[in-house]
Parts: C-alpha cells; structure tokens; sequence
C-alpha cells in the first residue's frame, strides 16, 4: 500500500511523546544566593559530629561572607565556610600573612593527575610545610573520581581537628584549595558538610558554599556526584538505623543464609520449582500481552 506522507505516524500502544534528543536525567537546580541583604535567607547548621556544640560560631553562617560585599578581587582569596574549614583557590595556600591571619593549621589540595599542575601545586605546599603547616593531597584522574575520595579527604580534615584540639586544646583551621577553588575543592567541601551535619543535603551543602564564595562553579557532572553521594549517606544511615533498631551489628552477605541451597538435588528443584509455580501464578485469569491488531 502507498504510504501517506500527510499523515503523521500513530502509535496506539505508546502514550508519551516522541523526543529527539538523547536521553538525559533532569537537571539539578541550585537555587542562587539572593543579591541583596534584606532577602538573604537564614541557613542555621545543626549540631557537627566532628567538635562539641561550637555556640554562637554557627549562628547563620550565610551572612558571615554575604553576597552584596561580592567583588571580583575576592576570586584570588579564601573564605570561610565553617568556622575551622575555608575554600579558596591554590593562591590562598602561598599566601603566608593570610595562613598566619587565619590561623590555618592545614590545608588541603585537590588536584589533577597532570604533570604542569601536579608542580604548580608542589611548590604551594613546599611554602605551607616550611611555614610549619601540615600539607595533604588529594589526587584524581578526573572529577569523577571525587566521590570515591570524599570519606578519605573528611577523615583528613576530621582527624586534623581532634589533634590539635587533643593537643593544643583549640580550634584547628584547614584550607582546601584547587587551582581556581571553584570546582574539585568546592566539591569537598560540600560532601565534609553532607557527611558531618545532619540536616545539610547535597543542594543545601552547594547552596553554603556558593553563598560563602560567589564564584563557585558546581556543574551539571558534579550536581550529579554531590547528589550520587547524598543517596550513598542516605542508604548508610538508614543500615545503621536499622541495625540498631533491631539490636544487631552488621551483617556481611556471606552470612547471610540463602533461601534455596545449592546442594539440593535435581529432583527436589524440580518439585520445589513447581510449588513455586503454583504459589505465583495460580487462580490467574488474564493475560499478560495482547498481540496488536494488524
């Protein structure tokens, strides 16, 4: 038969419509910091699993570095996201009179395994150690390697603070850095806060750190990592509620007791297969499929 070409193609058996584009998920979207001071929102922080309850220093944070005293020079310094943890770019960390004004006690780089950076980097964290700073790093083969990085740059930064303060009884300062601080390092900083404040997700964890520095860049592949981790947070604690709940630790899946061992013999299968059977699809009326008519 001879096609109609005015008449568009119908599918009965499909109800959506036809995309021509590739298939992608939905696009996270990170509500801005607002861009005057009476709209500025209060964003309060629960109590943190790291240190004792820290008092006033965690009263509203938002406005600690607010967005209308935003310039462009500031790109080239740190800020402060908490009270012991600053982001900023790998000039922040050769910039001596700003780690001795601070009191920055360590800082952390987040780097890419390449050759130039890797030793504009080095020479950064040569300065910080003849300061008499402790220097970590972290390096990736690419930005998607972050979430298998995140628990060990929080332990770093957590296991940092308990030593000075066991040690020196105050408040260690760590400054994590990358080479713009507006990317791999941000996305640090925004899993520290998801892992170690209750009541911070992956989109508040962004919304801190954007309004602490403006010029931080979370893109669409890093939404995706933040927001991939929250859900592994999320599984993590809901395990470890339920193991308490019903009184017990952890248990491996080796022992675990399967339902249906591997030492039966054939013909109990079989017969075990038919029970089965019985059980799924007895006293069903309908048919799953229907052939469409031609």
């Amino acid at each position: 038969m001879p096609a109609d070409t005015d008449t568009p193609l119908s599918y009965p058996h499909r109800n959506d419509d036809y995309a021509y584009r590739v298939p992608t998920p939905p696009r996270i979207v990170v509500p801005p910091p607002a861009l005057n001071e009476d709209a500025l929102p209060d964003i309060h922080l629960g109590a943190s699993s790291v240190l004792p309850t820290p008092g006033d220093a965690y009263t509203n944070l938002i406005t600690t570095n607010a967005v209308f005293e935003w310039t462009y020079e500031r790109r080239r310094e740190a800020q402060m996201v908490l009270p012991y943890l600053y982001l900023g770019p790998m000039n922040a960390a050769k910039d001596e009179a700003f780690l001795s004004k601070e009191g920055i006690t360590m800082v952390l780089g987040v780097r890419q395994k390449h050759e130039f950076t890797s030793k504009l980097m080095d020479g950064a964290l040569r300065r910080t150690r003849a300061a008499g700073l402790e220097a970590n790093t972290v390096d990736l083969a690419n930005n998607q390697d972050l979430i298998h990085s995140f628990p060990e740059t929080t332990t770093m930064i957590n296991s940092h603070l308990r030593r000075i303060h066991d040690a020196q009884g105050k408040l260690g300062k760590v400054l994590v850095f990358c080479e713009s601080g507006n990317e791999r390092s941000a996305g640090v900083i925004a899993a520290y806060l998801m892992e170690t404040h209750e009541d911070v997700d992956y989109i508040k964890a962004m919304q801190l750190c954007q309004a602490q520095r403006f010029c931080v860049n979370f893109d669409d592949a890093m939404k995706r990592v933040l927001q991939g981790y929250w859900d592994i947070l999320c599984a993590r604690k809901s395990v470890a509620e339920n193991a308490r709940a019903s009184g017990q630790g952890f248990q491996p899946l080796s022992s675990v007791k399967s339902k249906r061992g591997l030492e039966r013999d054939e013909d109990e299968d079989m017969e075990g297969m038919q029970v089965d059977d019985m059980e799924r699809f007895g006293g069903r009326t309908f048919t799953p499929f229907a052939d469409m008519p031609l």
